[in-house]
């Protein structure tokens, strides 16, 4: 039991590292891409959190994966997510478009064609029929 209990405990510091490293990349003025040519983002809420990878993290098609939790870094099992993208320099928005569901908390989007620069990226979470979030953050195409 004890051994349980120390790799749950090194698993939550070991992810509260991780997620606490996220929030400084998110809050950063400029946002970072991953030297995998992916884009990594953390956006959370009072409510939920979301660990969001765009790949790759340049022009093109890419596809969008989301990881839900809780506040307390539990799995979050949504009804349904959407995301949204607006260019920032040019105001124009994309058609929201709604994820597929890929495992318990786990969320998938593909888009056709994203163009070089910053856009913001939006997350509208229904967590119940009656409990929905909204969430954004910046995100940088190469």
């Amino acid at each position: 039991m004890k051994l349980i209990k120390s790799q749950m405990t090194l698993r939550r510091t070991i992810t509260s590292l991780v997620l606490g490293a996220a929030v400084l990349l998110s809050a950063a003025a400029t946002p970072v891409a991953a030297d995998d040519d992916s884009f990594f983002t953390h956006l959370h809420t009072e409510k939920a959190m979301a660990n969001v990878t765009v790949s790759p993290g340049r022009a093109g098609p890419v596809e969008i994966a989301i990881q839900l939790e809780t506040t307390d870094e539990a799995p979050l099992t949504a009804k349904a997510v959407s995301v949204t993208l607006v260019d920032t320099q040019t105001g124009r928005k994309l058609t929201p478009v709604e994820a597929r569901r890929d495992g318990e908390d786990g969320w998938r989007v593909k888009v056709a064609q994203l163009t070089p620069g910053r856009w913001m990226l939006g997350l509208g979470i229904a967590i119940s029929e009656a409990d929905h979030v909204n969430v954004e953050s910046p995100i940088l195409i190469k």
